[in-house]
């Protein structure tokens, strides 16, 4: 018997219907796409997004390329290279004026020399002293010492003499002229200190007053030295430097005469006696280093 299917005149390929069969009417044509695009507007190759990566469409700039107006990659808006971890150049400090530079020992002792020189001549008084030395050492720059000596006249030239006595210096302060003999307080004070000359003898007087008498930085009308205190119901205050000879031997009635500071001095010092009597009063004499050796301990410490 002949099989049906190969009889003469029908197709052959299993997807060709035959006369007898059905045609599917959603079956795509042969070689046809299957989503019923015409074959010719089907794609080539992937639909992109956008321009291509690189190029350009219309004439604009790619897609993530800068703009006309943008500084070029790796420049900074002021045109600098943005070199990631360079260090940025800082502004140049200004420079500090003469008033800020810090003042030195050298200095200090130079104006309170010239501050001596205006308590001996009269200029200042014995408060006025005390407060501008006292703020002289204390002073840490230029602008800080200027005011203390600006109405003061400027010294005559060559070095400042130092503030202290240095070894085998005493010659140079002996023999100088006298420059006060005596101090009388009533009711009062007095003071005699810094830069000064104390006469061969000299009287002090205090009657319900005081008085300060202050030998470190003082120069010596001659070698031997006479100090002669009285204080009724009042006080004189001597005050005298480590390497002065100093003899005191002075009578206290109803008072006291403090005579601790008796003792030797360093060769060539002059030689200082204080006597006299305190009345229901008090005469004091003390050593003390001299300010300027003071100042220097306390920095070192």
């Amino acid at each position: 018997m002949t099989d049906p299917e190969r009889l003469p005149g029908r197709p052959q390929h299993p997807e060709d219907p035959g006369p007898d069969r059905p045609v599917n009417p959603d079956a795509p044509a042969h070689g046809a796409p299957a989503s019923g695009t015409p074959a010719s507007d089907a794609p080539t190759g992937p639909a992109p997004d956008g321009p291509a990566s690189g190029g350009t469409a219309s004439g604009g700039p790619a897609s993530g390329g800068p703009s006309s107006g943008d500084p070029a990659p790796g420049a900074s808006a002021h045109g600098a290279p943005d070199v990631p971890g360079a260090p940025v150049p800082a502004e140049a400090p200004l420079p500090a004026g003469p008033g800020a530079m810090r003042a030195s020992d050298t200095e200090r002792e130079a104006v309170a020399e010239r501050l001596r020189d205006a308590l001996a001549e009269g200029r200042l008084d014995m408060a006025e002293f005390d407060e501008r030395l006292d703020a002289a050492y204390r002073a840490k720059t230029h602008g800080e010492l200027v005011p203390l000596v600006r109405d003061l006249p400027a010294p005559a030239g060559g070095p400042a003499a130092p503030a202290h006595a240095p070894s085998g210096g005493w010659a140079a302060r002996i023999g100088r002229p006298a420059t006060s003999r005596s101090g009388v307080a009533v009711f009062g004070g007095f003071g005699r200190g810094g830069r000064w000359s104390v006469g061969r003898a000299f009287t002090a007087v205090a009657v319900m007053g005081g008085g300060d008498i202050d030998l470190r930085d003082a120069d010596f009308e001659d070698r031997e030295i006479v100090i002669r205190c009285f204080a009724l119901m009042g006080g004189v205050s001597v005050v005298v430097p480590p390497d002065l000879d100093v003899e005191v031997s002075g009578i206290g009635l109803m008072g006291g005469f403090d005579d601790r500071a008796t003792g030797p001095g360093t060769p060539g010092s002059p030689r200082v006696r204080i006597t006299g009597l305190a009345l229901m009063g008090g005469v004091e004499v003390k050593r003390k280093p001299r300010k300027g050796e003071k100042s220097r301990n306390s920095l070192e410490k």
